[in-house]
């Protein structure tokens, strides 16, 4: 899974907005362990505190997060739930709209990784800052 994960950013081209989507995708799915790792690197990476305090919340945001971004968290969340058993088709091609076909791989593929490592962290109860072997 690590692997696919550095594929999936690296293929994304856009490190910022994979923290993003694994932040946001970690919170849904209430993984301690992974919203620590994420939000540490993203901060390091050069994400403001103030974008990652309102990620929560980025439908109400405003301007705070781009047209881009917003189109990758609605994909992050439609896939993240998949409430319907499928994700809404205006959903996709809004995301389509703002990344290459090739971009969209990565990007689900960093969605993909980042929801697997959530239900592996959480299932092992992993805390923050903590190991697994």
């Amino acid at each position: 899974m690590s692997a696919l994960s550095a594929a999936a950013k690296q293929g994304l081209g856009d490190p910022v907005l994979a923290e993003l989507v694994m932040i946001r995708a970690s919170q849904i799915n209430a993984c301690a362990f992974c919203l620590d790792m994420h939000v540490e690197i993203a901060l390091k990476g050069g994400e403001s505190a103030k974008r990652i305090a309102l990620l929560n919340a980025w439908e109400e945001a405003g301007d705070l997060f781009t047209e881009r971004e917003r189109a990758a968290l609605a994909l992050t969340e439609a896939v993240t739930v998949l409430t319907d058993g499928f994700v809404p088709d205006e959903v996709y091609e809004k995301a389509a709209q703002h990344f290459s076909e090739a971009e969209l791989a990565h990007m689900l593929g960093v969605i993909t990784v980042i929801n697997s490592w959530n239900r592996l962290m959480v299932s092992r109860r992993i805390e923050p800052g903590g190991t697994f072997s």
